[in-house]
């Protein structure tokens, strides 16, 4: 009897380690996505964009060599030459967006603004997308020139480069949820390319659930002085913009915390984590704001649709090389040139982008909806909803920080089909809490924070 209970009691407690064992903490395959990206293959392709000799958005359109439209095309046939290389695995369009003149604007005459999108469909939530993006057009001093020669070297040949690079190596896996490679339009002009997809993409029901605006991630010498190829940026805003009119939502945060919490926040502190676990020698900034000090760039018409998105570039920018006409003045030379791209640094941030879509790709859904309790309390309780997904789940995590910390410090595995937890002993008014899906080969969504309290008297 007494060998009898002993065996059950050694089956049961292995029952249980089987149970709340969590997944692997790394997937192998980011580690070989991170490095895959080729600096020579993103030397070419922004090669090729920058002999286009303009490609404003006012540009030439009918031309096979220069303006927009010539570049337009290239990009939409390389994707194409991108899948039949994998079989057919991408579907690409044109995305259009009228945009009617205004003689206050920097579109003074009606213009087609037009996007080139390729979708690597995901085999399980195919309705589920990360997105990668970079900008196609380029401009000299004077926004409203359409012929002068503007290379666009780093702004933003880099960030097309890197998204036509991250495509030939993603698609060369399958994952469970859907990649979109996008080239976005008349960002110079007015961030319209991004108005028109945001819109586009709530038209066609897509669950859209993070950008990746990738504006210059080639150049290392910056105005500051500074050669840095080791760091990069992350920007992101706090929460959505519509949140501020939402008095219920101020009262939230006000009350419970979440100023720094919003989604693209989260997705940000995503990038941050994949950076530091599959990347070498390459320290992510994560900067608390939109955008550089009063601008903007391609993921804020995303933000202002309340879809997440978040801005990639390099740490160290030169203005010389911005929005310049080719000059010599004062014996500086002007001008976004090809010379001024470093390769092998683009490549890195494309693994960056890389590692940051196929993990995102590859795991569950978010939790859509989580709450918490532990009010006067020596204890902090989370609930949450499972995710409408066909990925399979292995458990969510229930993460903790400080509430000055920048990022998740403290995490604890929940099995499937557990929706509630209790940090025993943790309380709720020292830290900040959310939580995440798991899939079975260890990739995480994002981080959700609460957004409501546990209802009274629920178990």
């Amino acid at each position: 009897m007494q060998y009898y209970l002993s065996t059950v009691l050694l089956l049961v407690t292995s029952l249980a380690s089987a149970q709340i064992t969590p997944p692997p903490a790394a997937d192998p395959r980011l580690y070989a996505i991170a490095e895959a990206p080729d600096p020579a293959r993103i030397e070419a392709d922004v090669t090729t964009l920058v002999n286009f000799g303009t490609r404003h958005t006012l540009s030439d359109t009918t031309s096979d060599t220069r303006g927009i439209g010539a570049a337009r095309r290239w990009v939409y046939a390389e994707f194409e030459r991108i899948s039949a290389a994998c079989g057919g695995c991408l579907e690409v369009m044109y995305q259009r967006n009228l945009v009617e003149g205004d003689p206050e604007s920097r579109i003074q005459e009606d213009t087609w603004v037009v996007n080139v999108i390729a979708v690597q469909r995901g085999t399980r939530d195919p309705n589920r997308f990360i997105m990668m993006s970079g900008d196609i057009d380029s401009r000299v001093s004077d926004p409203l020139d359409s012929t002068s020669d503007s290379p666009g070297a780093n702004d933003n040949a880099s960030g097309m480069a890197g998204a036509l690079e991250a495509a030939r190596v993603l698609t060369q896996y399958e994952f469970p949820g859907s990649i979109l490679y996008v080239g976005l339009s008349g960002e110079e002009q007015g961030l319209f390319g991004g108005k028109g997809m945001a819109n586009w993409v709530q038209e066609q029901g897509w669950n859209l659930t993070g950008v990746l605006n990738n504006d210059m991630i080639g150049n290392i010498t910056g105005v500051d002085g500074v050669t840095d190829n080791t760091s990069f940026r992350i920007f992101s805003e706090p929460y959505y913009p519509d949140d501020v009119e939402d008095e219920r939502k101020n009262i939230y945060r006000r009350f419970f915390g979440g100023e720094v919490d919003g989604p693209s926040r989260q997705l940000a502190r995503y990038i941050e984590r994949q950076t530091r676990q599959y990347a070498t020698n390459l320290e992510p900034m994560m900067v608390y704001r939109l955008d550089r000090f009063g601008r903007g760039g391609h993921h804020r018409p995303f933000n202002d649709a309340n879809m997440p998105g978040v801005r990639i570039m390099e740490t160290h920018e030169n203005y010389t090389q911005q929005h310049q006409d080719l000059r010599t003045e004062d014996g500086i030379e002007y001008g976004d040139k090809l010379e001024h791209v470093n390769f092998p640094y683009a490549a890195k941030l494309t693994g960056v982008n890389a590692i940051t879509l196929a993990g995102l790709a590859a795991a569950p859904a978010a939790p859509p909806l989580v709450m918490i309790g532990g009010a006067v309390e020596p204890s902090t309780r989370l609930r949450w909803e499972a995710p409408q997904t066909d990925t399979p789940i292995a458990g969510y995590y229930v993460h903790w920080r400080l509430t000055t910390a920048p990022q998740w410090t403290h995490k604890r595995f929940v099995p499937t089909g557990q929706l509630d937890y209790t940090l025993e002993n943790i309380v709720v008014d020292n830290y900040f809490f959310g939580v995440s899906s798991v899939g079975e080969d260890g990739n995480e969504s994002v981080v959700v924070f609460p957004s409501t309290l546990i209802p009274r008297g629920t178990k």
